[in-house]
């Protein structure tokens, strides 16, 4: 299928022109926002040798990380706080400079202190604790698994990885689908928590894509050999069953609850629709499943995802349809009342990722 635009570059230049210093991308200078935005444009790079790309990114690294390795707002404190620094794995690799490894071993260290639930799992934040949110996982692993295989550690990386996904799996999991909802609590006096659970109450589209960005992500550089892999296959393969299942069969999109698509003040949420084709595409391209199957499922939803990216009287895209930095909430009503803004901060990045995917296929 032929797309007839190049969304990738059409949005990376929209980027470079909004925001032409990294680190004014919203909402903070080093967080999981800058992050994630800069691993699209690592992608972009890869596929087009654009070497603007590349120095954007490295811009970043290098206006963060002195000559001894230490790093410019990194605090630790939270998943979120954690996730840029896989961009400083990426950086090392690319320049094998020593200043980005001590920065890298620097974030691996936070790891042997960070909080965690009683079964392992990852605390959300220090500031929100005995918390576990399905986005951490992305956030923290995006992280430990590049670092396990590019730096150190690779044993207890792997095997953190493995053990922080299967937790969040067994809490979260919607009865025997290959859905998650968005967080649980080990404390239930929080507002959002089922008394008897602890689990939040729904499916929260851009929740569930950063499970599955990052169940792609890992599984791209997770060893073969390693006896957790085939569990992470099979709950990938049981997430990709269930967006089968949910998918708008006129647009190709998710709606903002996921399963409850039926309902008429449901949405269609552009942000974890991008986030759902880059990890489909991902997971074909892996080779871990069927193209045959798949492959029309993502070319939907990418047709679908086009129609949200709209070039405004500037000649920049704006993205439609996302809300931005959406946290736990309480009910159905609040996820699909929540405002819906235009280039919400998570939205951006995500279509830039789904489109790197799509069109690299697209141009094979």
């Amino acid at each position: 299928m032929k797309y007839g635009r190049k969304l990738s570059v059409e949005l990376a230049e929209t980027i470079l022109k909004r925001y032409p210093d990294p680190d004014q991308y919203p909402y903070q200078s080093w967080s999981y926002s800058q992050g994630f935005m800069l691993w699209g444009f690592i992608r972009l790079w890869e596929e087009t040798g654009e070497q603007r790309y590349y120095d954007y990114v490295m811009r970043y690294a290098g206006d963060h990380v002195d000559a001894e390795g230490n790093i410019s707002g990194f605090t630790g404190v939270s998943l979120d706080d954690v996730m840029a620094g896989s961009v400083l794995v990426w950086a090392f690799v690319q320049t094998g400079q020593e200043k980005y490894r001590n920065a890298c071993n620097r974030i691996r260290s936070v790891f042997d202190t960070y909080p965690r639930m009683s079964d392992g799992g990852f605390w959300h934040g220090k500031w929100c604790p005995q918390e576990m949110w399905v986005d951490g996982l992305f956030m923290g692993l995006m992280f430990l698994s590049k670092y396990g295989k590019y730096v150190a550690d690779g044993e207890f990386c792997f095997n953190e990885t493995a053990k922080q996904l299967k937790s969040i799996y067994s809490h979260c999991r919607r009865g025997d689908t290959g859905l998650l909802v968005h967080a649980w609590t080990e404390n239930k006096s929080v507002a959002w928590a089922d008394p008897d659970t602890g689990c939040s109450p729904e499916v929260w589209s851009e929740g569930l894509g950063w499970y599955a960005m990052i169940l792609a992500d890992v599984l791209e550089v997770f060893p073969e050999s390693h006896p957790e892999r085939s569990s992470l296959v099979e709950q990938f393969e049981q997430l990709l069953e269930s967006l089968k299942d949910h998918q708008d069969p006129v647009t190709g999109l998710w709606d903002q609850v996921v399963d409850k698509e039926t309902l008429s003040d449901n949405w269609n949420d552009t942000s974890g629709s991008a986030m759902f084709l880059y990890a489909i595409r991902k997971f074909i391209d892996l080779g871990i499943t069927s193209p045959e199957i798949f492959g029309p499922i993502a070319e939907k939803g990418y047709e679908g995802l086009l129609e949200k990216a709209v070039l405004n009287e500037d000649g920049l895209v704006d993205i439609q349809d996302a809300c931005d930095g959406l946290c736990v909430q309480v009910n159905y009503d609040v996820y699909v009342k929540y405002e819906k803004v235009v280039n919400a901060k998570e939205a951006v990045a995500a279509c830039l990722w789904a489109a790197v995917i799509m069109e690299k296929n697209n141009d094979r």
